[in-house]
């Protein structure tokens, strides 16, 4: 991916913030619960920023987990949306390759579904920057259960339609992965969950990446239509069961 398109699929969600907000998945409670026994302490009273928020999913449940939490976003569209749905948290412009935070000032900083977007040369060492000693770097993605037939041959759809794959790591992503540097020492969990949903609901959470949102209307609405006619012969009740094993990486900071 160039430099350009990949500053273009990062700024898409912009324009998309509403359907984001509507239809992407939440996390399950039992990654707060891992994030917290990785770490060795709890959120509850913790300092935690919270990197590329988007429309607020991770930091509601940050914050309702006790953490007192203050939202990065680049994004003006997403961070509009993340004021309606959370005017009571902070939410602050900034990116994680130049964090608006002070020096040793968080006891955790996590990335829901945001480090790719990042550069890790500057990305790591702002992370060590703003984290105190012992605080916890705690990234994490909801990847489809590879296991789960359905969802692979979507994702077989969708390579073959656009010729790549949607952004983000890969499941078996690793330290290296994420820090070319090997500044890095994370630990590695993996958390399965599901939700099930509608078609629809489904549909709008896929249209709502941002491989789909950089395509323009018709090239996303025509796989959209052609998916909605796999989906409904193989599920006529009109519901989906979306499988998902969130990859969870976090490191301490020294």
């Amino acid at each position: 991916m160039t430099v350009s398109s990949h500053a273009a699929r990062a700024h898409s969600f912009n324009a998309a913030a509403a359907q984001y907000a509507a239809n992407r998945p939440s996390y399950p409670s039992a990654l707060l619960d891992a994030i917290e026994e990785s770490a060795g302490r709890p959120l509850a009273g913790a300092r935690v920023a919270d990197v590329g928020a988007g429309t607020g999913i991770s930091t509601a449940l940050l914050h309702a987990r006790g953490a007192d939490v203050v939202a990065v976003e680049p994004g003006e569209g997403m961070a509009a949306q993340f004021r309606r749905a959370l005017p009571g948290v902070p939410v602050v412009r900034g990116d994680g390759n130049r964090l608006p935070l002070a020096d040793a000032s968080l006891d955790f900083l996590t990335y829901a579904q945001s480090w790719h977007w990042t550069d890790p040369a500057r990305a790591v060492p702002e992370a060590l920057r703003v984290l105190r000693p012992g605080g916890a770097l705690a990234l994490w993605w909801n990847t489809d259960a590879p296991d789960v037939p359905w969802l692979a041959e979507q994702g077989r759809r969708i390579a073959r339609y656009f010729g790549q794959d949607a952004p983000g790591p890969d499941r078996n992503v690793n330290a290296r992965g994420v820090d070319p540097s090997g500044r890095l020492d994370p630990v590695r969990r993996v958390v399965r969950w599901s939700r099930r949903i509608p078609v629809d609901t489904h549909l709008a959470n896929i249209g709502s990446h941002s491989i789909f949102l950089v395509q323009g209307e018709e090239a996303t609405a025509a796989f959209l239509a052609e998916e909605r006619e796999h989906l409904t012969r193989a599920f006529p009740d009109g519901f989906v069961e979306e499988v998902y094993d969130v990859i969870l990486l976090l490191a301490t900071a020294a």
